[in-house]
């Protein structure tokens, strides 16, 4: 696919560690609910899936927080759990109990029946929807693929939703660590794939979000989540279109264990906000670039309050290239969306001080 020519390369210059004129934004869930026009197409389409599996729809709210904020980069509208879906789960949604299976994987059998993944025919309206927001871009922004991390993935499928004790997976984790690793290879090995067609279609860098990773203990987080994200990394396509595509690995929660996460091969890492973005620079920013993190809580408190802890977070950071910013988590649905302009013009005015 031939994408037009880049008008605004700083978000992938700035993974890459290369010199940029301010530090770029994007916000994770910058497409979603807090914004009214987002939640007019919903309706339009009839349900949350609908509006994912119509490329029109998808590329319609994906273009919508670029309408109103001065946004380096655009997220492909779609759901992390595409995949799971995409194996014969059946994937639904409940009012306000979020994603729910009517199958769930629990033995060494589910496992074995899992339907294999053809991303061309079974997510194909994903690649399209990447196809048609590139195509609408027309190089503004470069535009991020993603994907749910295996341990992600496989949390919602062996608890059949959303989980806060994550009883059943954990269960599977310890008792049978070997059906556990088969379901946690198949996931990633669907993962290469989906990302891969993602990159084809024009995705210019890619994130890997691993909502649960923080939920594990410390080796099994290596084992359970960090493993299947590295085989990830590697399997990814590192080039297209004569320009490098970046990955971001992002896991919650995650702050005890960047060093080893920067030695995954990914080009940056994403921080919630428990982290201190300097300790991170400190410790791993001279091995990756860092995105991240200011509390999407934040967006709660007044424009003036926003613009001290966008300043904080910028004098934390420091002088020089390496920084995303971003929220360290998904912007809440109760955001006002005049206060996300404030946090996004913050960044614009008083980011370029720390590049010159």
């Amino acid at each position: 696919m031939i994408l037009a020519e880049l008008q605004n390369d700083r978000f992938l210059r700035a993974l890459l560690k290369q010199p940029v004129d301010r530090t770029p934004i994007w916000m994770m869930r910058q497409a979603g609910r807090y914004l009214p026009e987002y939640r007019a197409s919903r309706a339009d389409a009839g349900d949350f899936m609908s509006l994912c599996k119509n490329a029109d729809f998808a590329c319609e709210v994906t273009m919508q927080p670029l309408r109103r904020f001065d946004l380096d980069a655009a997220i492909l509208f779609s759901d992390i759990l595409t995949i799971p879906d995409a194996m014969g789960l059946g994937l639904y949604f409940e009012t306000g109990e979020g994603p729910k299976f009517e199958k769930v994987i629990r033995t060494e059998k589910d496992v074995a029946g899992l339907q294999k993944v053809n991303v061309a025919s079974d997510l194909g309206y994903v690649t399209n929807a990447v196809s048609t927001i590139s195509n609408e871009l027309n190089g503004k922004v470069p535009l991020i693929g993603f994907s749910g991390s295996p341990w992600t993935l496989a949390t919602y499928m062996v608890e059949g939703g959303s989980s806060k004790d994550f009883r059943h997976v954990k269960e599977m984790m310890y008792a049978t660590p070997d059906v556990m690793h088969q379901l946690l290879d198949v996931l990633a090995d669907s993962v290469i794939d989906y990302l891969n067609a993602q990159i084809d279609a024009g995705a210019q860098a890619v994130q890997i979000f691993d909502t649960w990773g923080g939920a594990l203990s410390h080796d099994c987080y290596k084992e359970f989540s960090l493993a299947y994200m590295n085989k990830i990394v590697k399997g990814l396509k590192k080039e297209a279109r004569g320009r490098k595509v970046p990955c971001i690995m992002f896991t919650k929660g995650a702050g005890q264990w960047l060093e080893v996460m920067a030695e995954s091969g990914a080009d940056a890492l994403g921080l919630d906000w428990t982290t201190d973005i300097a300790n991170a620079r400190a410790r791993i920013g001279d091995k990756v670039a860092l995105q991240g993190n200011m509390d999407p809580s934040v967006l709660y408190a007044s424009p003036a309050r926003i613009r001290d802890e966008v300043a904080k977070i910028l004098k934390s950071y420091g002088n020089g290239s390496g920084h995303v910013f971003n929220l360290g988590h998904g912007i809440h649905q109760f955001a006002n969306p005049d206060h996300a302009k404030a946090f996004v013009d913050a960044v614009v005015e008083l980011s370029p001080a720390y590049h010159k």
